[in-house]
């Protein structure tokens, strides 16, 4: 008999310890879950064949000890180490907010075909040229500024102001 309830708890101490695992700490269902599983079902079953009351006071006992061990793993901070965290505190500027106006001159650090990455003010920013591609270092105007939209010609190009 004593045997018999060391395999119940042994059979059923791993199957709660595989399950948290699986939730916890491995993603989607994995060698853990069913392992889980199967080590559950064969200790429940295991317990019944012991006598009918052992195989109630197991499955209650089981569920009761795993709702216990989850609740407590999500209440404590232990999985804050291994957990992914991620706070975004960067934010988005406009080329309005970066003083940049039409008019303005610079010299494309990429090219632009038709959109890259220009430097006017001493500022680099993203820009889009009226339609033609422009080689990196070619010198630029700004044509409009539209809320995160610079765009822009080559200095030469006689291009009116909208």
């Amino acid at each position: 008999m004593i045997l018999d309830i060391a395999v119940i708890v042994f059979l059923m101490g791993i199957a709660i310890a595989l399950v948290l695992l699986e939730i916890f700490l491995l993603p989607g269902i994995t060698v853990a879950g069913i392992g889980g599983a199967l080590f559950a079902i064969g200790g429940v079953i295991f317990a019944y064949t012991v006598s009918a009351s052992a195989g109630h006071i197991t499955l209650v006992a089981s569920v009761a000890t795993f709702v216990v061990a989850f609740a407590w793993l999500l209440r404590s901070k232990s999985f804050n180490k291994v957990a992914l965290h991620t706070n975004i505190e960067s934010k988005v500027t406009s080329a309005r907010e970066l003083d940049i106006h039409p008019g303005d001159e610079g010299t494309t650090v990429s090219r632009l075909a038709p959109i890259g990455k220009a430097d006017i003010n001493g500022i680099t920013v993203e820009a889009k040229s009226t339609g033609d591609f422009i080689d990196e270092n070619t010198p630029i105007r700004v044509i409009r500024v539209d809320g995160y939209n610079v765009l822009v010609a080559r200095k030469e190009d006689n291009i009116i102001n909208t």
